[in-house]
């Protein structure tokens, strides 16, 4: 069985691609994929899927959509600082919970799941 790895980012977070083809890019994060240790950004490392003409569609298409990009390729934009940080957990006393935070700031990040 294969040990879980902790996945520092979640749906909704905003993140800047640190390296492959699409490095230098922000993005917000649409999916996360746990069992690939892999992330869905909006508008990045799209894929191209040509449809072929059928009598539903007889001109066909092109389609277009978002792969999944590796999370270590990632790293999370602190709000703060404008900035890339590394992602801690510590526990929170308030909510009885553990809560993720900026390292570079030292400020707790929102969960932008649960809130909307």
């Amino acid at each position: 069985m294969k040990t879980p790895r902790k996945i520092h980012i979640q749906r909704g977070d905003i993140v800047r691609v640190i390296s492959g083809n699409s490095k230098g890019k922000e993005a917000k994060v649409l999916r996360v994929i746990p069992s690939r240790y892999q992330a869905v950004l909006e508008g990045v490392q799209q894929q191209t899927k040509y449809i072929k003409s059928s009598k539903q569609d007889p001109n066909g298409r092109i389609d277009k959509k978002e792969a999944g990009i590796h999370i270590s390729n990632l790293a999370l934009i602190d709000k703060e600082t404008a900035k890339t940080t590394r992602v801690g957990r510590r526990w929170d006393e308030e909510k009885k919970k553990r809560q993720r935070y900026a390292k570079r700031s030292g400020k707790p990040i929102p969960d932008v799941y649960t809130q909307t």
